[in-house]
Order: structure tokens, then sequence, then C-alpha cells
């Protein structure tokens, strides 16, 4: 449980996933994300999307 909790610390964003094998955890991974902020004109409307179908 130590290292579980030493994971999770300073993960803003992301998953820690835990692996079980007969009861038994046999592995932990750890996916952070780093999130960039946007600048206003970077995000399109909805209504400038090009349509594919």
């Amino acid at each position: 449980m130590e290292k579980i909790a030493s994971l999770l610390e300073g993960l803003e964003f992301g998953t820690v996933q835990i692996t079980v094998h007969d009861s038994q955890i046999t592995q932990i991974d750890r996916l952070e994300k780093h999130r960039l902020p946007l600048k206003s004109k970077q995000i399109l409307p909805l209504s400038n999307q090009s349509k594919s179908r």
C-alpha cells in the first residue's frame, strides 16, 4: 500500500492501474498526463468544424 500511495503523490492528472492475479498485486502502472493551457484562438466553434460524412 505504501508503493501505491507514493505513486499517487504529485499526480495531478492521470491513472494508477493495479493488476491483480490470484489475489496478489502483480503490477502497478502509472500514467501521468500533462495538461497544456490553450489559447482562446486555438479553440474552434462547432459550426466551423468540417463534416466528413
